[in-house]
C-alpha cells in the first residue's frame, strides 16, 4: 500500500528499542523505552503558516516547503506523533516542527 502524508506530516520507521544492555541482561518489552529515532519513509509537502498583525488578524500566508526527504534518519520527540499501522507494520506519524534532528 502507497501512503502519502498531507502539509507537514512526516511518516517514520522507528528503530527497534534495544532488547539487550550493554552487560548483556535482557529488558523485557514492558520495560523498554520508547523508540525516539528512525526513518523517514513519506512525508508532505509543506504547510502555510499564517503572520498575524499585533491586533492579530492574519496579514500573510506563506507556504513553507518541508526539509526532510525519504530515507533520512532522524530523532523525535519522545511522546509527539501517532501510531498508525500499514501493511502490519507499526509506523509513527510525526509533525516536520516535533523532529529534533537527523542523522548523516
Amino acid at each position: 500500500m502507497k501512503f502519502r502524508p498531507l502539509q507537514d506530516w512526516t511518516l517514520i520507521r522507528p528503530n527497534l528499542a534495544s532488547e539487550k544492555t550493554s552487560g548483556g541482561i535482557y529488558i523485557p518489552d514492558a520495560a523498554q523505552e520508547k523508540p525516539q529515532h528512525g526513518e523517514v519513509l513519506a512525508i508532505g509537502e509543506g504547510r502555510f503558516k499564517e503572520e498575524k498583525d499585533k491586533k492579530g488578524k492574519v496579514t500573510e500566508k506563506k507556504f513553507e516547503k518541508t526539509t526532510l526527504k525519504p530515507g533520512d534518519r532522524v530523532f523525535y520527540e519522545k511522546y509527539s506523533g501517532t501510531k498508525i499501522e500499514i501493511d502490519h507494520e507499526e509506523l509513527v506519524m510525526v509533525r516536520e516542527e516535533d523532529v529534533l534532528g537527523y542523522i548523516q
